[in-house]
């Protein structure tokens, strides 16, 4: 069984988050198990458009646990016969948004749900640090990025605040968010935004920069975003999952 274990006076200076053996269930048998893919089972299908900044987090989460996968490529545009305004996509997915993941018999919406669930089925990679204080700090990154700072610049928001102030507003709540997100990253980082392990934060971060770049947000007054970002890049897995090498990419940004 999953249990915490106190340390310290009193149990306040620390604790340490007990995982069960990596045959064992996760949780209690009738909730959730470890899943081994039968191998006739299909691959999971991801439902993903290129520039999608939550498309990629999951093709990175997937990566970097060793799941093999294929990808629907999923316009977030009205053009083509795949995007996510018809009624067919509407039921794999009810916001209409992307990424959705079908995986185990099951469809899947939202990024961060998606990397929970990978990570609580597929563990022999985790994503998540055992010990529960760095745990929290990652969950915390993941929450400013993924409900700070993306929503606000996304791009069905951005089309309803118009052109004319969509580059203003975008850049506004993206340097609002990284100010606090290089703060925090100046306490909890290592080699990565949470000590020297690779996690969800990072797997977050780095598109988030990508879409800071792409709304020309001056990046100089955050030097442990900027460093993070360096060195997560030049990772296989978060190089081959760049937009400009997705399937769907366009030609003029495709391979650069």
């Amino acid at each position: 069984m999953t249990a915490l274990r106190l340390l310290g006076p009193k149990g306040l200076q620390c604790a340490q988050f007990l995982r069960p053996p990596l045959s064992a269930s996760i949780c209690s048998s009738s909730v959730l198990k470890m899943v081994t893919p039968a191998a006739d089972e299909p691959r999971p299908l991801l439902y993903s458009f290129w520039s999608s900044s939550c498309s990629w987090r999951v093709r990175i989460a997937l990566t970097l646990k060793n799941i093999p996968y294929d990808i629907q490529a999923t316009n977030l545009l009205r053009t083509g016969e795949d995007h996510v305004y018809t009624d067919k996509y509407r039921k794999v997915n009810p916001m209409q948004t992307v990424p959705s993941l079908q995986i185990d018999g099951h469809s899947l919406c939202d990024s961060v749900a998606i990397m929970h669930y990978l990570e609580e089925t597929r563990p022999t990679v985790p994503l998540l640090p055992q010990d529960v204080i760095k745990r929290a700090k990652v969950r915390e990154i993941v929450q400013l990025i993924c409900a700070s700072i993306q929503p606000l610049q996304n791009s069905s928001v951005l089309e309803h605040v118009g052109k004319g102030q969509s580059l203003v507003w975008a850049q506004h709540w993206i340097t609002r968010g990284f100010r606090a997100l290089d703060l925090v990253l100046a306490g909890s980082a290592g080699k990565y935004c949470v000590g020297d392990e690779l996690s969800m934060a990072d797997v977050c971060l780095v598109p988030q920069v990508f879409n800071a770049r792409r709304y020309k947000v001056d990046l100089t007054p955050y030097p442990n975003i900027v460093r993070l970002d360096h060195e997560l890049q030049s990772l296989p897995a978060f190089k081959s999952c760049h937009p400009h090498q997705q399937p769907d990419c366009p030609p003029k940004f495709a391979g650069k």
